[in-house]
């Protein structure tokens, strides 16, 4: 039997993205696909639009919450399929075959994980994020920075926890990472299964993320060498940026 796969959207006054998202994950070959949307009490339209698609959708929440992983763990507490993955307002999935090609990549894997390719307001592609993901992923694979984007990882949902809501920013970097530890079979798809709309808050409140990030490494790779992997990513950084003149996170 083919693995059911809960698809969690989040989002907040935005009319402008949200068809698009939905549409992606409506219009997959993949049958096997439970559908929640978690709406903070939109009032800018959003919400008529999710209305056009009720019928198509599994579970729908329309009200205030705490912030976006208040949302997401919120999107969590419903799932009840066997894998979970988050394509928030703006974001795609790369192709109308692709959780159909993720699943066929290989049976019964505790992570499934792509590439992601980023792009902008106006949808026009900036390729592939500066973190390419590793040919082999593991709870040690962010140390140098956030390899794979939550939008391009498929986690077993029995291995998840909730989102830890001391971080405002960076929470998803955690709780990949918690999952990724109890993970035994991690599974490497081939090219691109996800589209990234950059900007978000984490880019509008940079320091804060970058501060967040820093924790979160720290607790789980250890104060030194978190420091260590830092001066590594400050030059891989200022070299991309000598080399394409932007950062492409």
């Amino acid at each position: 039997m083919n693995p059911v796969l809960s698809v969690i959207t989040i989002v907040y006054n935005n009319a402008r993205d949200i068809e698009r998202t939905m549409l992606s994950v409506l219009n997959q070959t993949y049958r096997g696909i439970e559908y929640i949307v978690v709406d903070g009490a939109s009032t800018d339209g959003t919400l008529d639009i999710i209305k056009r698609y009720e019928n198509s959708i599994a579970t729908f929440v329309s009200e205030k919450d705490k912030g976006i992983y208040d949302a997401m763990n919120k999107g969590l507490a419903l799932a009840t399929g066997d894998y979970v993955i988050f394509m928030n307002s703006g974001d795609e999935f790369y192709a109308s075959d692709t959780v159909a090609k993720v699943f066929a990549t290989a049976p019964d894997a505790d992570i499934y994980y792509g590439e992601t390719e980023m792009v902008n307001d106006t949808r026009e592609s900036l390729g592939r994020r500066r973190h390419k993901v590793p040919p082999k992923f593991t709870w040690r694979s962010f140390k140098y920075g956030m390899s794979l984007s939550h939008q391009a990882i498929y986690i077993r949902r029995s291995l998840v926890e909730p989102y830890d809501r001391r971080y405002q920013l960076s929470a998803d970097i955690d709780w990949i990472i918690r999952a990724a530890k109890k993970a035994s079979k991690i599974v490497r798809v081939d090219g691109y299964v996800a589209k990234y709309l950059v900007g978000g808050m984490s880019k509008a409140k940079h320091k804060q993320s970058l501060l967040e990030r820093f924790d979160i490494m720290k607790r789980h790779y250890g104060l030194i060498p978190t420091l260590f992997n830092h001066a590594v990513i400050a030059f891989n950084l200022g070299w991309y940026w000598l080399m394409n003149r932007r950062t492409n996170d």
